[in-house]
């Protein structure tokens, strides 16, 4: 991947049953940063293979099934971690909190701190402009969102619309889970007259019945086809009888119908 003149090289592996692990690897500084850590074998396997050494952790919230390998991968590699100043007493090993809006430095690339509370109050959502690249956590996810469970649903709305305004169409969007052909299925339940997402749904059929990842997305993609991120068109509107409620309970009237899919 490269994007304002730097390259990353990205490589994303599973962990425990459906999670996600991301690694990225800046070939001009050596530095190698994971993005949260369900699991430490398997990142550690990755830097095995490709003989990487890694600097730095960042996570995203404090689920267990994100951070219950992190104390294991620093143990081994001596990197340095940094979460959501939030939950500073909470994940045991973070040596460094931010909050959102904050911007990191590692080895020249410059990752901004977004906010996105609702799933949890302490989630973070990481963006590097100069490679097209964001991890969002359970925040967004590849035609879905994760529940809400710290939050409430005006949250999780606000959260998710400041995530399409701040990133670019073209970003490559990661995220912590695997479950695109679930979220694509119920999507076709709220939206079924929407080609881009019929396509889309075809299309991750296709890959994980081949055994493929459906992630990473892009933001556009998702613009045009995730109905959480949809809550202001005036089709998913109609087929809710809800032409005249807020975004924000559209959205949690969406978010209602997959709690229950």
């Amino acid at each position: 991947m490269n994007g304002g003149g730097m390259d990353a090289d990205i490589r994303q592996f599973a962990c425990l049953d459906d999670n996600f692990g991301v690694i990225l690897h800046l070939p001009a500084t050596e530095r190698t940063i994971a993005i949260d850590v369900p699991d430490a074998a398997p990142y550690l396997a990755v830097l095995a293979e490709t003989g990487w050494r890694l600097t730095d952790i960042l996570i995203t919230h404090h689920h267990w099934d994100h951070v219950q390998g992190l104390e294991a991968l620093k143990a081994e590699t001596g990197a340095r971690a940094t979460g959501p100043e939030m939950s500073r007493d909470r994940i045991v090993g973070l040596d460094a909190g931010v909050s959102d809006g904050e911007r990191l430095e590692i080895g020249g690339l410059l990752l901004e701190a977004i906010g996105t509370p609702g799933h949890t109050l302490d989630q973070i959502s990481w963006f590097a402009p100069q490679i097209g690249f964001a991890h969002t956590g359970d925040t967004l996810f590849s035609l879905g969102c994760g529940r809400v469970f710290e939050g409430d649903m005006a949250m999780m709305w606000s959260s998710l619309d400041k995530l399409a305004d701040r990133l670019p169409g073209d970003t490559r969007i990661y995220c912590g889970h695997e479950y695109t052909l679930s979220n694509a299925r119920f999507a076709l339940t709220i939206d079924p007259q929407n080609t881009a997402l019929v396509a889309r749904a075809e299309e991750v059929e296709a890959l994980r019945s081949a055994g493929r990842p459906a992630l990473p997305t892009t933001m556009s993609q998702e613009l045009a086809t995730n109905p959480f991120l949809r809550a202001r068109d005036p089709a998913i509107r109609a087929g809710l009888g809800m032409e005249t409620a807020s975004d924000a309970e559209v959205f949690a009237e969406i978010r209602r119908r997959k709690d229950s899919f």
